[in-house]
């Protein structure tokens, strides 16, 4: 009977972080390995699993795909593009979304600057 090559665990968090650095000129799929994320079929062939070692370096550098939303029901909305395109009529509309993260409040004037390939606006005290 055939002895099993005995498992050893697979690296995790800074321990993880700290390898792949190391091995900034392997491949994915060699640095999976070097990891530990490698797991012995039953015919004996080695496969790597590259999904877990994927997963495992995303906890680590703390990386959350599966988060809720504050909300709580796992629907983010629209991100913010910081894109605006010309309206039909010439206008410009600069959206909720940046008016609250600049907390502006209704009344606040700015200065317009054209440039050659940009419009700044300057929040006038």
């Amino acid at each position: 009977m055939p002895r099993k090559k005995k498992q050893t665990k697979p690296l995790t968090g800074k321990d993880l972080v700290a390898k792949v650095k190391q091995l900034s000129d392997f491949t994915r799929e060699e640095k999976a390995k070097a990891c530990g994320y490698v797991a012995t079929d039953k015919d004996g062939s080695e496969r790597i699993k590259t999904i877990a070692f994927l997963n495992a370096l995303l906890d680590a550098e703390g990386i959350d795909v599966d988060s809720q939303s504050s909300n709580g029901n796992g629907m983010a909305g629209r991100q913010a593009a910081y894109k605006i395109s010309v309206q039909s009529n010439g206008n410009l509309l600069v959206g909720k979304t940046y008016t609250k993260e600049m907390d502006l409040k209704p009344g606040d004037e700015f200065e317009i600057s054209v440039g050659r390939k940009h419009i700044h606006l300057t929040k006038v005290a």
